[in-house]
């Protein structure tokens, strides 16, 4: 099974980050196993978004941003659209990559201690750097994998350790329900997981290891398995979260020294494993995204070696590197990015299914009316996630 995976890994490291690891804890804490079916949720919304996504590479053999550009005669709707992607996507992954970084030095502080914390930015932003310019796409693919992998069985036994109700779980898997002030960190478990750039990402790497239509299969099996081990990371954050009886708690690593009094040190190596391979595999796959949406966006149809494609996936890591070890947070350019892909997910998400119901784009291979009809739901949604996210930024949420 292993040996077929392939894009869709990437896909699963590049939305289970830090940011996801902490909206989990925090539901988690704050609402026990109650909020489970919105994971569930997001996960579904995740995956028929990324199939999307996936179907339109294959079929096109070209990058989301280049099917805009092919499909967007109007020039000034055109250039608006690919300007916006541009600021959400680049800037965005620029000013999110401080904290995919602290993540995973958060990990690395519950594994090796305090004593040398300083330089384990250097370390992982050196270690991030090595795979992106050594590494080929088959290289960075084994690597996700097994990062994945890892992320997967950590979080997972840290949930068992702490022993969960089963009934109560499977209630909070499939009833759903809404507890008093649960609405925003509803949105915030879907908004953490369905992440615009992913759709930019998925598309390109499609196209670049399957170039037949025969392979959409594989493509479809791929995307299915990636995104339920994703999905499976997020349940298990909450599952451990929820056996916490304190509501002291801030961040992943708050939890791992909650549950090690009654769970042993197990529980905090395996959360920093857990935290170490989230946080990694984040600040990887956020410059490699941005480099290709670069990429795409300015028709440079470049490869992973090529001078340009380095250059932009650089400057992203060495930015979070910098930001992270010096203790800047560019408030208004994280401003400013949240506002542009709060903007950005549901026009892509509208592009998106208008162009896989385009015959002379999908051919036979276009959406059906059950997938229409999911498309239309996971629209409004992205659409009540992108207002949530504008508002909350210019302080009226």
């Amino acid at each position: 099974m292993f040996k077929k995976l392939g894009p869709g890994v990437l896909v699963a490291a590049a939305f289970i980050g830090p940011g996801t690891v902490t909206a989990c804890t925090l539901a988690g804490v704050d609402f026990g196993f109650s909020l489970l079916w919105a994971m569930v949720l997001s996960i579904f919304a995740t995956y028929v978004l990324q199939e999307m996504s996936a179907r339109l590479g294959i079929v096109t053999q070209k990058g989301l941003a280049d099917v805009i550009k092919q499909e967007l005669h109007t020039t000034w709707v055109r250039n608006s659209v690919i300007g916006l992607i541009l600021c959400a996507i680049i800037i965005g992954n620029a000013s999110y990559e401080a904290g995919n970084i602290g993540g995973a030095t958060l990990g690395m502080q519950a594994l090796f201690g305090i004593s040398y914390s300083n330089w384990y930015p250097y370390i992982l932003g050196s270690l991030a750097f090595i795979l992106l310019y050594f590494g080929s796409y088959k290289t960075l693919e084994k690597v996700f994998i097994f990062l994945v992998l890892i992320m997967s069985l950590s979080f997972l036994a840290t949930a068992l350790l702490t022993g969960p109700n089963i009934a109560q779980l499977l209630k909070g898997l499939f009833i759903p329900s809404i507890p008093e002030k649960g609405i925003l960190t509803i949105i915030a478990l879907v908004g953490t997981t369905v992440v615009p750039y992913n759709l930019f990402l998925h598309a390109a790497l499609v196209s670049e290891k399957w170039k037949l239509k025969s392979d959409l299969n594989l493509a479809k099996r791929d995307t299915l398995i990636s995104i339920f081990l994703g999905g499976l990371v997020s349940i298990s954050i909450m599952i451990s979260a929820a056996a916490i009886t304190t509501t002291e708690v801030n961040s992943v690593m708050d939890m791992a020294k909650a549950l090690e009094p009654l769970y042993g040190s197990a529980a905090l190596y395996f959360m920093g494993i857990g935290l170490f391979a989230a946080g990694i595999t984040s600040a990887i796959t956020a410059p490699l995204a941005a480099a290709y949406v670069a990429n795409s966006c300015f028709g440079w149809k470049a490869k992973l070696n090529d001078t340009r494609f380095r250059l932009v996936w650089m400057i992203i890591l060495i930015l979070g590197v910098f930001f992270l070890s010096f203790g800047i947070k560019p408030i208004q350019v994280i401003k400013f990015a949240q506002i542009t892909n709060g903007l950005l997910l549901p026009i892509i998400a509208v592009f998106l299914l208008w162009v896989v119901n385009r015959a002379g784009v999908m051919g036979s291979y276009k959406n059906n009316l059950v997938q229409n009809c999911i498309g239309i739901f996971i629209i409004i949604l992205s659409v009540i996630l992108g207002v949530k996210s504008i508002l909350s930024v210019i302080g009226l949420l």
